[in-house]
């Protein structure tokens, strides 16, 4: 299926690995020129030469500390000095937290900072130019669980969902699309430290109907749909990918 993505523009944050790093290998494969952006260069650089030899398009890397005073700022600075325009945006950047019941304050406020705050400041940053184009695609990555335990990180990304739902409606006579995306239990180096050797296999048995975890690149094709003109009539949702391990009441 042809997703009309080719030739149009983005910016991923938290794009050097994991999650964020699928998604650009995905978009640039369907022709999207992307800026990739992330602290570690070496990460980036690596990516690009991935991709070349690949065959997609080759992203543009832009290193920076998102959660830095100015982040934000000069991440949509560079898109537009780079590309003119942006088509879309992937708010990925992310980090979990667990906290105590009684946590220290800026333990807080880093995790709102990284998880909710820079990235609603990323998307102010760029709404004007998408506003005046009549155009857009602007996709928030999320948190799925529905945890025992106090995560910052899942608490911002809560807002980040009530947020996305409300902007949807405030943009949508521009034109201009804003979704949320879920993962499940993605394969990772850190999810392989939670769930080592055999309590992968018992976990993903008794909790995920799939029957084991998911892949990045699972996550990366959904995020290309929702940002895609196929999915043109699809906004203020939140998409859950995680092999049917959640449960709904309906």
């Amino acid at each position: 299926m042809d997703l009309y993505l080719q030739h149009k523009t983005a910016v991923v944050t938290g794009a050097s690995q994991g999650l964020g790093r699928s998604i650009v290998k995905t978009l640039a494969a369907e022709g999207v020129s992307v800026l990739a952006t992330a602290r570690n260069e070496a990460l980036l650089t690596d990516l690009q030469a991935e991709i070349k030899a690949e065959g997609g398009v080759v992203p543009a890397i832009f290193v920076q500390d998102f959660t830095a005073p100015g982040g934000p700022a000069a991440i949509a600075a560079a898109a537009l000095d780079i590309f003119g325009t942006v088509d879309i945006l992937i708010n990925n950047a992310g980090a979990s937290r667990p906290l105590a019941p009684i946590a220290p304050e800026e333990e807080w406020q880093a995790a709102f900072t990284l998880d909710f705050h820079h990235h609603r400041q990323l998307t102010q940053a760029l709404l004007p130019q998408f506003i005046a184009r009549k155009q857009g695609a602007i996709l928030n990555l999320a948190s799925t669980y529905e945890l025992r335990s106090i995560n910052a990180s899942a608490v911002a990304k809560a807002a980040i969902v009530s947020w996305s739902k409300a902007l949807a409606g405030e943009l949508a006579p521009h034109g201009i699309r804003v979704n949320s995306l879920q993962p499940g239990i993605i394969d990772s180096a850190q999810i392989r430290r939670i769930f080592p050797g055999e309590e992968r296999k018992k976990f993903a048995e008794r909790e995920i109907p799939m029957g084991d975890f998911g892949e990045p690149e699972d996550i990366a094709n959904m995020a290309a749909f929702l940002v895609s003109p196929r999915s043109k009539y699809v906004t203020g949702t939140v998409a859950v990918v995680d092999g049917g391990m959640r449960r709904y009441a309906f």
